[in-house]
């Protein structure tokens, strides 16, 4: 399956007519390590909260991604119960596992969308049956900063290069991590993040 830039012309259009602030999904910042005037990496915990969620395994990440991202956009745009542009947040969620040998990324990705704070209590009904609402648990993560496309490549090494900054700790997970994108997949040198998820 090819992306159809044709089925995004509507979807962007809007967006840009809509292109007010962005809201920012909310969240405490623990702590930051860095060094001089740069942090490297910052703790952070995210309350509970209402995502709109779509799974794709696509043969390629940027594929799957960009393929949840459109569906996300039809239903941030008007395909949804009450008919209007729901407003963006950022970033958007990708959540990726390794194989056991955690040597490459498993087919199934799951994008999340975080429903603005006035649909929070009340979020609309998607039309698109592959799209779910649901409430993601409290999330302490470990975050840093990577600009550039998501490719499975990037990825890996963007997880590695985190793990040798970190050294060796138990304290967040090995298989499962967090890609947070803060701008549409379509932009080259979009700003993105690696999440480590802290332990429960």
């Amino acid at each position: 399956r090819v992306l159809c830039l044709a089925d995004m012309a509507g979807p962007i259009a809007q967006m840009a007519r809509h292109s007010q602030a962005r809201e920012p999904v909310p969240y405490v910042s623990l702590s930051q390590h860095g060094k001089c005037e740069e942090a490297a990496y910052e703790e952070r915990r995210y309350p509970a909260g209402k995502w709109a969620c779509v799974t794709m395994g696509e043969p390629m990440y940027e594929q799957s991604i960009s393929m949840s991202f459109m569906k996300l956009m039809r239903y941030i745009c008007k395909e949804n119960s009450v008919g209007c542009h729901l407003g963006m947040t950022v970033p958007v969620l990708n959540e990726i596992h390794l194989t056991k040998e955690g040597t490459e990324l498993e087919r199934e990705v799951l994008t999340a969308y975080y429903l603005p704070a006035e649909f929070q209590q009340n979020p609309p009904v998607p039309m698109d049956p592959e799209i779910h609402i649901i409430e993601r648990a409290p999330l302490r993560v470990i975050t840093r900063v990577f600009y550039g496309m998501t490719t499975e490549e990037t990825i890996l090494r963007e997880i590695s290069l985190f793990w040798e900054l970190l050294g060796s700790t138990d304290t967040v997970l090995r298989e499962t991590y967090i890609v947070a994108s803060y701008e549409n997949p379509s932009i080259p040198q979009r700003r993105n993040e690696i999440w480590f998820i802290c332990r429960a």
